[in-house]
Order: structure tokens, then C-alpha cells, then sequence
């Protein structure tokens, strides 16, 4: 399958730490003639941390795409039956997002494209990065692999000596999910070492 000419809504949440992983795999979306619509919450949007300056973030994507920011629930709430994409996106996603969604709690721009995709049947693909994989969180985490039209990045433990119940997505593997999601299947193995040599 050719992801040339595929709308795909890509939607970041806060974990500022993964954002450097994830930009270019956006860029070879891009680069393979994906349409992408980017969303963001509100955290990514307004929060500087360490890692850079939200408003820098949002500009990167932004310029990167070549597509008008979703910031809003209200703006994202089109993206059911008016304005459908063939594919939602949401890397990193945290594990307060993730939650939210696994309860059916559509309180972001980001969560609600990603309802309004459900809604559409179509797939939406989630790359993790949470410190509480493993934890309470981890309830969450099998409700959402286990539910219909949602596919996962493969992932694994970040740093389980220092941080046991961390798990994030390889997010080199996106492209390779999208397109066995569009295809109505889960890419395999999807629990894998966090790095590979050379990652």
C-alpha cells in the first residue's frame, strides 16, 4: 500500500521528552505525500520545558505540514463524517492522555479527532511514551490494545532499572503501523526491545 494521497490527522500530547523521535517520522509522512493535519493539547501548545518552547514546537509542525494547527475541541469535532481522515495519529501519547481516552474522556483537541476517527471506523494509531506502562496505568493500556480500529506502535521499557514501569513507543516504526493499520491489522511483535542498535 502507498500512503501517497492519505489524510492522517497526527496528534501531540505533552511528553516533551519524545517530541525529537517523532518529528521526523512526521517529516516522511510528508515526504511520502501524506496530507497531515496537525493537533495538539493544550500542554503542548503553552508549556516550555527543557526540551524547548511550546510555541517553537507548534511552529515546527506547523511549518513542517504546511497545514493549519487543530488547538481546539471544537475545530477537531469536524473531523468525523465532515471532514474524515483515512488515519489519527497520536505519538507521543502520554499516560494521562491515554487514560483519558480508555474512559472515553474526549476533554482535548487531540482525544476528540481521535473519537471522531472511531466514529468514522477508522484506525487510529497510538505510540506511547509513559512512565506508568506498568502501573495503574497499565488497565488503560490493555483496554485501548484490545479495542477495535486502535493499533499500537510496538514499544517496550525505556530504562527498566531506573524507571520500571516505563514503557515508549519505537517510533521509527510509525510508517510501518499506519500501514498495517490501514489494512485492519496489529504490526508484530508489538511488545519489542525500546532501542535497536543504531536507534
Amino acid at each position: 500500500m502507498n500512503l501517497k494521497g492519505k489524510r492522517i490527522g497526527f496528534g501531540l500530547t505533552g511528553s516533551h521528552c519524545t517530541y525529537d523521535a517523532v518529528y521526523p517520522e512526521i517529516e516522511k509522512l510528508v515526504n511520502a505525500g501524506v496530507e497531515v493535519v496537525p493537533i495538539v493539547t493544550s500542554t503542548v501548545k503553552n508549556t516550555d520545558t527543557r526540551f524547548g518552547k511550546g510555541e517553537d514546537w507548534v511552529q515546527r509542525i506547523v511549518d513542517l505540514t504546511g497545514n493549519k494547527l487543530i488547538d481546539t475541541i471544537v475545530a477537531a469535532e469536524p473531523l468525523g463524517p465532515k471532514m474524515p481522515l483515512d488515519c489519527m495519529v497520536i505519538a507521543p501519547l502520554t499516560g494521562v492522555s491515554m487514560s483519558k481516552f480508555a474512559n472515553a474522556m474526549n476533554d482535548s483537541p487531540v482525544l476528540m479527532a481521535a473519537k471522531a476517527t472511531l466514529r468514522n471506523q477508522k484506525p487510529v494509531v497510538l505510540g506511547i511514551s509513559t512512565n506508568d506502562a506498568l502501573g495503574l496505568n497499565g488497565v488503560n493500556l490493555m483496554r485501548l490494545m484490545s479495542t477495535k480500529n486502535i493499533y499500537f506502535i510496538p514499544f517496550g521499557q525505556d530504562d527498566p532499572i531506573n524507571k520500571q514501569n516505563s514503557m515508549v513507543a519505537r517510533m521509527t516504526m510509525l510508517t510501518d503501523t499506519i500501514l498495517a493499520a490501514l489494512e485492519g491489522k496489529q504490526i508484530q511483535p508489538v511488545i519489542v526491545e525500546r532501542f535497536r542498535d543504531g536507534d
